[in-house]
This record gives C-alpha cells, structure tokens and sequence, in this order.
C-alpha cells in the first residue's frame, strides 16, 4: 500500500453458509483509495455489497486478506483499538439516517467529537460549523423528527465528517429520498469531498451519482472490476 492509500483492502475472501452449502461471496477482491478519492461501487442486489462495506469498516472479518485504514491494517487490532481507529479515521452515512431522535441536530452532529474525548463546548462548537457547511445553520436545535428526510440525511453526512476522518463509507445514502433531493445530496457530498480532501466509498443503485465519482467500480462474481 502507498502512503497515500487511505484504504487498502487486498485479496479478501468471504463466504456463508446458507442452507447447507457454501456460498461465495468475495473471492480475492482487491479495493485501494487513495486520499480524496471518490468511488461507487454498484452491482445487483445479493452480489456482496454490503458484505465488503462490512468488512472494511471491520465490523465482519474475511475468511482471508486483509484491510488496512490509514496505513493501520485492522484485523489484529482490539475492539478497543478499532474504536478508536473508526472514531477518528472512518466516517458512515447509511441509507436510513440512524439519527438519535432524542438528541438535537447539532448534539447528533457532535457525538462522535464526544465520544471521542472532546469536551462538549468545543464540539458543539466544530458541530455548528459543519451544519452551516451542510446548509443547516438555522437547524441545528431540531430534532430528527422536525427535519425532513434530505435535512436529515445532511445531518449524518455532517455528523460522518465532523472528526474529519480520512474516509466515509456510505450505503445507499440517497436510497431513501426523491430524485431532487437526491440530486442535492450527491452534489453536497461531491463538494465535501474535494473540499476537505475526504475519500468516500459508496454503494449505490444510482448511476447519475455513481457517474460523478472518480471511479465506478461493478461487484461482480466476488472482484471489483471497471464498471463499463
């Protein structure tokens, strides 16, 4: 991996077990991103999408292969230890928002500065500014429930940056919205991303937003390959 690789997953294999018969899922798959890269990844719906997001954020481990986030290769590393890797290096933005409806937009926003040891006035502090980078300034007392669904939606995007990690991982983020608003949010994540020099991955079904990432790649057949 070069020292410009925020992510490098190489030869992963995985596979279940489903009614009694093995079943395939990545074989030897290889993914690497370099700093500020934008990458879709699309495929049909079973061909393991979700299951390489999984394994990239280390929330599933591959039969075999390995994934590397800022140069830390993640498989041997305590629960404790990815924690703190994914707190400060890794962002997430998923098609449903998984806001925490008793908390505020800006509280929403700072959770991860928090929970990452930062006191609460100076993250509420850098989660204000990143709501008025999203176009929400005047939101950021509501809570999830008052926002509407492209609100919402920016809000985890903010929330995904606010650490500043080198790369967010997102799945299906605009699956959930109408063609308008969708558009609005590939734009926001577009400009983010050139802006703060954020690499993003994104599983998505939508090809107008897959055809304005640097690069789309097709799950096909366990590997990643140019999508034509």
């Amino acid at each position: 991996m070069t020292s410009s690789n925020v992510l490098a997953a190489i030869d992963l294999y995985k596979a279940y077990h489903q009614g009694g018969r093995q079943v395939h899922v990545l074989n030897g798959l290889t993914l690497e991103v370099p700093a500020g890269d934008t990458v879709a990844i699309v495929g049909v719906s079973g061909s393991g999408k979700s299951t390489l997001l999984h394994l990239l954020a280390g929330l599933d481990h591959p039969d075999a292969g390995s994934v590397s986030i800022a140069g830390t290769p993640i498989g041997n590393l305590s629960e404790k230890a990815l924690g703190k890797l994914r707190n400060e290096s890794l962002g997430f933005v998923y098609q449903f928002h998984h806001l925490l409806p008793e908390f505020s937009a800006l509280e929403n926003v700072a959770m991860p500065l928090m929970i990452g040891g930062r006191d609460r006035a100076s993250a509420i502090q850098s989660a204000a500014e990143l709501l008025s980078e999203v176009g929400l300034e005047d939101r950021g007392s509501h809570h999830p429930g008052a926002l509407s669904g492209g609100e919402r939606q920016r809000v985890a995007i903010a929330r995904a940056l606010v650490t500043r990690p080198d790369l967010v991982l997102a799945d299906e983020p605009t699956g959930n919205l109408d063609e308008e608003t969708a558009s609005e949010i590939h734009e926001l994540v577009l400009s983010l991303a050139a802006v703060r020099q954020t690499a993003f991955v994104v599983v998505t079904h939508n090809s107008n937003f897959a055809g304005k990432m640097n690069r789309v790649l097709r799950l096909h057949g366990g590997v990643l390959e140019p999508s034509a």
